[in-house]
């Protein structure tokens, strides 16, 4: 039987996680962008506070690094209560559930990422204790098995998902605020990444910070992973300051292009384009023709190949537009971009 080797955390990797940790606003007013979940979440946390009430079960979605997380860790801080965070696959009894809802506090901030994945057979837990703030628990089996009750301190219950789809009706209704975290502006993560280059101590030219806002995606967590990287780059091969010079050549060797896409991106569109003459191709099949998972593509890659028009979904699978044969130098068969529903 083979052991399984615990994964030991090196002084470095602890270091990037602090440092990854360190980068996130702590106070709304310190969060950019969302301007309007902002005023939304502001105004809700000022009158349960007034009252003395926990916060409403809040359901945060969209694509990952847009900063579920954060806002979730926010609420907390601004409520000042305590936050509890666990993701929906490491639930995966009704007593590790019975487990986190019993410890809390009273008004304390319960954060459950990736709730989609949560078993459906356990999303019935949480009804009542949404609700009326109660869980019930059997006792026993058989016929000597009885139904025992506990009360729950009220608390809000926060769900992060990138695929609201999977939630089932009854659990999606049961949060009282529900917002969409859209993706970013350009000048939106050109003041992140000036903001990270601060607390980082990064010397960064505004041309700089311009050039891997424009390459990031719409997403923060990507904008500041690409800023560490220009940062080497520009110590180790530059003097040491992020200009765009040293931005475009940090990004050019990271095989990131001029639109965000990175070599993966580029793949399944080559794919696509080429293998399969344009499409349409299953996601199974584009998956096996890439060698990357389903779920990775369609939650990750897929979101911004359709938010910059260079795929489209089909009843019979993805499909790439003419931009995408345009961005890869390629001709375009005759259609490509034409409907094909």
């Amino acid at each position: 039987m083979t052991e399984t080797v615990p994964r030991i955390q090196t002084p470095f990797l602890v270091a990037e996680d602090e440092l990854d940790r360190s980068l996130r606003p702590r106070r709304l007013e310190e969060f950019v962008g969302q301007d309007t979940l902002r005023e939304q979440l502001t105004v809700a946390i000022e009158a349960c506070s007034a009252r003395g009430e926990a916060l409403d079960h809040l359901l945060l979605a969209g694509p990952p690094g847009l900063g579920k997380t954060s806002l979730a860790q926010i609420v907390a801080a601004e409520l000042d209560v305590p936050f509890v965070q666990t993701a929906g696959p490491a639930l995966e009894r009704k007593g590790d559930i019975a487990a986190f809802l019993t410890a809390l506090e009273p008004r304390s901030v319960f954060f459950v990422d990736e709730i989609h994945r949560l078993p459906r057979t356990l999303e019935e837990t949480f009804y009542p204790a949404m609700e009326d703030h109660r869980l019930p628990i059997t006792v026993g089996q058989g016929a000597g098995a009885r139904v025992v009750t506990l009360d729950l301190p009220p608390f809000t219950l926060i769900g992060a998902t990138t695929r609201t789809g999977l939630l089932t009706t009854p659990l999606r209704d049961r949060f009282g605020i529900q917002a969409r975290v859209e993706p970013y502006s350009v000048a939106e993560l050109a003041v992140i990444v000036r903001r990270s280059a601060g607390i980082l101590q990064i010397e960064l030219e505004e041309d700089g910070a311009q050039a891997i806002a424009a390459r990031s995606r719409g997403t923060p967590r990507v904008a500041n992973r690409l800023l560490k990287r220009v940062r080497d780059f520009a110590e180790v091969r530059m003097e040491g300051v992020v200009t765009s010079e040293a931005a475009q050549a940090a990004l050019e060797m990271l095989q990131v292009d001029d639109r965000g896409l990175d070599r993966l991106d580029r793949d399944i569109l080559r794919t696509i384009c080429v293998k399969f003459a344009g499409g349409p191709v299953g996601l199974s099949t584009l998956a096996v023709a890439v060698g990357e998972e389903q779920d990775t593509i369609e939650d990750v890659y897929e979101p911004y190949l359709l938010q910059e028009g260079l795929i489209k979904r089909t009843p019979r699978g993805r499909a790439a537009t003419a931009a995408a044969f345009t961005h890869l130098g390629l001709d375009a068969p005759a259609g490509a971009g034409a409907s094909l529903f």
